[in-house]
């Protein structure tokens, strides 16, 4: 284990717990970077194993604090993983739980979900046509990626796991 990382606490896999780490250092960095708008981004990551639970952060909790035990494990349908004692203190952005958990259920190939609303990017996405592919850096970005297929708007009535079933197509 790095040693930057504390000992893994009683009853949780070390799996868990690295990811718990990573994904902590992932909101810090965020933070650092100006990515986020506090409560609009959301980030979360798959906990390995079988189970469909992923972890993600606990409402109110500032980005640049994040620590891995401000993460919350939650399940599919939004239910704090646990137990009662786990599900004391432990509530989460009902926005960020409907679209992640949409992600997450529709791609299990993907391990960690970023939803951010960065100046650039809301400049990008309010423009008619989105990122065109007109410059290398542009290139770099869209290499690969269903930018069409992941732009929507309010008034289209599309579900998010519908969301997620048309980008995993246009992606193939």
């Amino acid at each position: 284990m790095d040693g930057h990382m504390t000992a893994v606490p009683p009853g949780m896999a070390e799996a868990e717990w690295m990811t718990r780490c990573d994904l902590a250092a992932l909101y810090r960095l965020v933070a650092h970077f100006r990515m986020t708008d506090l409560i609009y981004t959301h980030i979360s990551a798959r906990v390995p194993g079988p189970e469909d639970h992923f972890l993600i952060n606990r409402y109110g909790v500032l980005f640049e604090r994040m620590r891995a035990s401000d993460l919350v494990k939650i399940d599919l349908d939004g239910r704090v993983v646990g137990g009662a004692d786990a599900a004391m203190d432990q509530e989460v952005n009902a926005a960020g739980f409907t679209i992640h958990s949409a992600i997450h259920a529709a791609r299990h190939d993907l391990v960690c979900v970023i939803h951010t609303h960065t100046a650039a990017g809301i400049a990008v996405s309010a423009q008619k046509q989105g990122l065109l592919p007109i410059s290398q850096h542009a290139l770099n970005s869209t290499a690969g990626w269903p930018i069409t297929a992941m732009r929507a708007s309010p008034s289209t009535s599309t579900s998010a796991t519908g969301w997620c079933a048309t980008s995993a197509t246009a992606r193939r």
